[in-house]
């Protein structure tokens, strides 16, 4: 009975770290492009705060939407060899942002395309900022339900 609840709290905690993981990358998305449009992130901007109050977990949505596939593989190589450097979730985060470019090419739709290298750069770094943050919050204790034995105890 400890083994099952300790893969349920394993799950937890993978589940918020992808959270956590979505809005870190969200959060760098619209640094940048605030950034790329002129704007400071000033603590006394009268706007910015208001807006990235919103934008920030609404994008997460979208990230979290179109990376879970390609960092749901990750996550589980990442599970079951154990893997517990934050180079490898920064790489891993990488290959879930080209993967989903390469998606987004392949989708046909000329709108969702993405063109722009500088574009594709940005989304390539929140990909490392989202797996970075998954391996603060998940990623530092990868494999440890299967390292440590947790026998039942006796009656």
């Amino acid at each position: 009975m400890r083994r099952i609840i300790a893969y349920l709290v394993r799950f937890a905690v993978i589940l918020a770290g992808y959270i956590v993981g979505s809005l870190a990358a969200s959060a760098f998305l619209n640094a940048l492009f605030l950034g790329h449009f002129g704007y400071a992130l000033e603590p006394g901007h009268p706007t910015i705060a208001p807006a990235l109050y919103f934008s920030v977990p609404f994008v997460a949505l979208f990230v979290a939407y179109f990376a879970f596939m390609p960092a749901a593989v990750v996550i589980l190589i990442a599970e079951v060899l154990g893997r517990r450097d934050w180079l490898f979730y920064a790489l891993g985060g990488a290959v879930v942002a080209v993967v989903f470019l390469g998606f987004a090419h392949r989708i046909g739709d000329s709108d969702f395309d993405v063109t722009d290298n500088s574009v594709k750069l940005a989304l390539i770094g929140s990909g490392m900022v989202g797996g970075i943050f998954y391996w603060l919050f998940a990623g530092r204790w990868a494999g440890s339900w299967r390292r440590d034995p947790l026998p039942d105890p006796e009656p």
